[in-house]
């Protein structure tokens, strides 16, 4: 059986550094920190009092008030950089086969937000059930693709993945296979992540997984720095159109790049920790070089997972020098969650358009807040504090995440 190839034509996105993807590809490469005190709650007693929040972002903008007051905000998110995607990709929607469009979504923890409020209402109200007719349809992930689903009248699969921080690699992951043998032409995937929230923080607090750093919150993000403590949450969303390449061709669409490949794999020893040894990091990158049919010394640039925890930098460190050897010293990495901090089930999908814009544009953005070296850290070229310009013809783009997930997917520039 022949596989298909499958291109990206179509980008949206939703971040803490830019409500779109003009916006967010142009603060990359300056190096804009998207860090600032929480606002969606009072985290005065939080051990962490600031996060990644969407600047100036008001769904009214986007969706009539009524109607978005039946979406959490994850799909609201998910909703707003859909239609920026397809809108990018000039898809004719009426004039595709809708029974091979598809939309595959990932999220991490789903309609946290809609759980807590509605949860919290009852708490201190007066007891009675007095739940919103929408407050299962909001709290449901798998309808955050539904009612994508719904508004394009894509008949293909529609579903959500959830795996948690590699949730929307798998989602990509997904649409690729789906493409690649034949059984759809489109399909609108990413991810998309809405979780800063009391429980959310206060949740991550409890396992001494985020940072504290309180009195310096500009550098609180410090992937592979010294002093690193722990993840700065972030939101939003970030959505990808695939297409078959002969269907993309016929319509004389723009390529961003190709996926050819995806590698996902399991630590299979602990829920939290990654392997010591980045066993399945490893075995993730291996599998998408493996399966694109290149060499490891073909590929030039990871957007590394790099949360910025003591623990995982160090791990998938390993993972790359074990994979990868000397050549590593060739490589340039980044860590584009030194500015928008950690999407959790949306991260690979916002960090997947910024490892394609990379390629296209020859540019690979800045890992900022690199204030002291970690001696335990390669000296390898991560891009500290400044872009790097570079023609880079194969990049990774990695995602790891609680449970043993791990997903790493392969671009080729176009």
């Amino acid at each position: 059986m022949e596989l298909k190839r499958v291109v990206i034509t179509g980008l949206g996105a939703l971040t803490p550094i830019g409500n779109n993807v003009a916006d967010y590809w142009n603060n990359l490469l300056l190096g804009v920190n998207g860090v600032n005190r929480i606002t969606h709650f009072d985290a005065t007693n939080f051990k962490t009092q600031f996060a990644c929040e969407l600047k100036g972002f008001d769904i009214a903008n986007y969706i009539d008030r009524k109607e978005s007051r039946k979406l959490d905000l994850c799909a609201q998110y998910a909703w707003v950089a859909t239609m920026e995607a397809i809108k990018d990709s000039m898809l004719d929607i009426e004039a595709i086969d809708k029974d091979r469009a598809g939309v595959i979504l990932g999220t991490g923890i789903g309609g946290v937000t809609s759980i807590t409020d509605s949860i919290e209402e009852y708490i201190i109200g007066d007891k009675v059930p007095r739940f919103s007719p929408f407050f299962i349809p909001k709290a449901l992930s798998n309808l955050v693709a539904g009612n994508i689903s719904i508004f394009l009248d894509f008949r293909g699969p529609n579903y959500v993945t959830t795996s948690a921080c590699a949730s929307s690699a798998n989602a990509i992951g997904d649409a690729f296979h789906n493409i690649q043998l034949g059984k759809l032409d489109v399909v609108a995937t990413g991810g998309t992540e809405a979780g800063i929230v009391a429980v959310g923080i206060g949740g991550f607090n409890a396992m001494r997984a985020l940072s504290t750093r309180n009195d310096d919150i500009e550098t609180a993000s410090r992937p592979f720095s010294l002093g690193r403590d722990g993840f700065v949450m972030g939101e939003g969303a970030g959505i990808l159109i695939l297409e078959e390449y002969e269907h993309a061709k016929a319509r004389n669409a723009k390529i961003y790049a190709e996926i050819v490949g995806i590698g996902i794999t399991s630590d299979a020893m602990h829920i939290t920790s990654p392997h010591p040894e980045g066993r399945g990091a490893m075995l993730a990158m291996k599998n998408a070089i493996l399966e694109a049919g290149v060499s490891p010394y073909e590929v030039g640039h990871i957007n590394t997972h790099g949360t910025s925890t003591p623990l995982g930098d160090i791990s998938e460190c390993i993972a790359i020098k074990n994979l990868f050897g000397e050549h590593a010293h060739k490589m340039v990495f980044n860590s584009t969650k030194s500015m928008t901090g950690h999407l959790l089930g949306a991260a690979s999908a916002i960090e997947s358009i910024a490892t394609i814009l990379a390629l296209q544009n020859g540019m690979i953005p800045p890992t900022i807040n690199m204030l002291e070296k970690d001696p335990d850290i390669p000296n390898w070229n991560f891009c500290w504090n400044k872009a790097v310009q570079r023609d880079i013809q194969y990049a990774l783009c990695n995602s790891f995440g609680f449970g043993g997930h791990n997903a790493s997917i392969l671009f080729k520039k176009s």
